[in-house]
């Protein structure tokens, strides 16, 4: 008995951190949605002070800052797309003064092996931010540089090497004007999360070694040039068929804007239409007719004038419908006939007429 309330608070961990496992916000997903209706999307900034050691580094946050300008407007139309928000903002304004407006001061963080870098924002600042852009709450994405450990193998798979690493990293968080943060990427709260770079910076050269037949392998770094070109990569925008987007920005926006998605819209744009089939006209079937047929709910087919109903086929029509065998019900489902007996055909003209 003492060893099963030992186990008690265990299992309730475990159960509450199962149902909590698909919750990437910081706060009630019901609080984070009835909260945060027009959502404002800051520039995209870049942490040129962040672990960021290529040595060309000018040139480096450069390219960071062009791409980010080319590409930060997909994010917008993305978060648009998901139709959990009134309405979704860019924010148009100077990223660099943005940076050292906004930008308190920068956390590494080590979150089960995963390296980040983690922002802190000024108060006062951010709370005039929102409320000069008129906006519920600001989502503050960051690119900055970090070197952690890695082993890396050739190409060959024969072979790896194990060592520090540099690479470019995008972090986002959205906060209200209180400094509260609502949600944030990565995010370990309730899930670990993996957590891939958005460019390495660095690759070790094991064909050089090879060639020099040596153990020795060198970890260089990639040149500008080849960094431009993994920028340039685009391929064509999810949202509009006549955009292109960066591969290496797609790839980061999909991560955040996946775990930004509700289960269902929040105004309710017709979800649930959209689990209904469509059926043609043509294939909808005959409403089911009273039980008990009369002259009003079953009219007659047109007839010449000259011919008549029989007296018992006449009388049948008046009759409750407990003398109707079960298949005939099923059969008018099918041919549309709403009577529930088929009139002899000498007497009646054929209704397809």
């Amino acid at each position: 008995m003492n060893r099963m309330l030992k186990l008690l608070p265990v299992v309730i961990i475990s159960i509450f951190t199962f149902g909590c496992s698909h919750n990437y916000y910081n706060v009630p997903k019901d609080t984070y949605t009835s909260k945060v209706r027009v959502l404002g999307v800051a520039p995209l900034l870049v942490d040129a002070n962040s672990e960021i050691r290529y040595p060309d580094k000018d040139a480096l946050v450069g390219l960071v800052k062009e791409a980010n300008r080319r590409n930060e407007k997909e994010l917008v139309a993305m978060l648009r797309d998901t139709g959990s928000y009134f309405s979704v903002q860019f924010l148009p304004d100077d990223p660099d003064q943005l940076m050292g407006n906004l930008v308190f001061r920068r956390e590494r963080r080590d979150d089960a092996g995963v390296l980040y870098n983690k922002y802190f924002f000024k108060m006062q600042e951010l709370r005039d931010y929102i409320k000069k852009n008129g906006v519920d709450a600001v989502m503050v994405i960051v690119v900055s540089g970090i070197t952690q450990k890695e082993s890396i193998r050739s190409s060959n798979l024969l072979s790896y090497l194990e060592s520090n690493y540099d690479y470019l990293i995008m972090t986002a968080q959205i906060l209200d004007a209180d400094g509260t943060v609502l949600w944030e990427y990565p995010n370990f709260r309730q899930r670990l999360l993996s957590f891939p770079p958005m460019l390495a910076l660095q690759y070790p050269d094991f064909d050089e070694a090879a060639a020099n037949a040596t153990d020795k392998v060198e970890v260089r770094y990639k040149t500008i040039e080849g960094l431009g070109r993994a920028f340039d990569k685009t391929q064509t925008s999810g949202i509009s068929s006549k955009n292109q987007v960066s591969v290496l920005y797609a790839d980061q926006f999909e991560k955040m804007v996946s775990l930004l998605t509700p289960d269902s819209n929040m105004f309710g744009n017709g979800s649930e239409e959209k689990k209904k089939p469509s059926i043609p006209d043509s294939q909808q079937p005959a409403p089911l007719k009273p039980v008990q047929a009369s002259p009003q709910a079953a009219p007659a087919a047109p007839q010449p004038a000259a011919q008549t109903l029989p007296p018992a086929v006449a009388e049948t029509t008046t009759e409750p419908a407990i003398a109707a065998p079960a298949p005939v019900t099923t059969e008018s489902l099918d041919i549309g006939v709403s009577s529930p007996m088929p009139i002899p055909p000498p007497a009646v003209p054929h209704s397809d007429r």
